[in-house]
């Protein structure tokens, strides 16, 4: 008797009852699915440039941390960045939404800053950042990659 009880309160998909969260709202409102659809590239290019921001400068802060501290820290600052966004997007829902944008957007201005300042000193950077001249040893994949983001967060905000 019990476990019919519960069934009957968490819902149960295979009988075609629907749970609490899904008495009101339909699923996909419950949960935004951020990391579906177009949004899936999304996930997959933020969780490559993790993957390669962090597996690169972690080596560099351990190995080369002498040669070019700020450009290293810079990139294991961008490594963090890109993971958080990975997350927010594969975690869905409004506050990962919201959280998504904020850091987007934090990245955009960090693209943008580090950019402009590698390219007006460069003696500031004797070692290249994922951000440096504007991502342009990614492709200046990471000048676009945050537009792109808050262009999707937005869109989702409103779908």
């Amino acid at each position: 008797m019990a476990e019919s009880q519960e069934a009957s309160v968490a819902g149960d998909p295979a009988a075609g009852k629907p749970g609490p969260a899904a008495a009101g709202k339909p699923e996909s409102a419950a949960r935004t699915g951020l990391g579906q659809g177009p949004g899936r590239l999304l996930v997959m290019v933020y969780g490559v440039f993790t993957v390669a921001a962090a597996s690169r400068s972690i080596y560099q802060l351990i190995a080369q941390y002498q040669e070019a501290p700020l450009a290293y820290i810079l990139s294991a600052v961008s490594a963090a960045v890109y993971a958080f966004i990975t997350v927010s997007l594969v975690r869905g829902g409004e506050g990962a939404r919201k959280a998504a944008f904020v850091c987007c957007a934090a990245e955009l201005v960090g693209v943008l800053t580090v950019g402009s300042w590698t390219l007006a000193d460069p003696s500031a950077f004797p070692d290249q950042t994922v951000w440096s001249d504007y991502g342009m040893g990614y492709l200046f994949i990471p000048i676009f990659l945050p537009v792109t983001g808050l262009m999707w967060l937005r869109k989702a905000r409103r779908g």
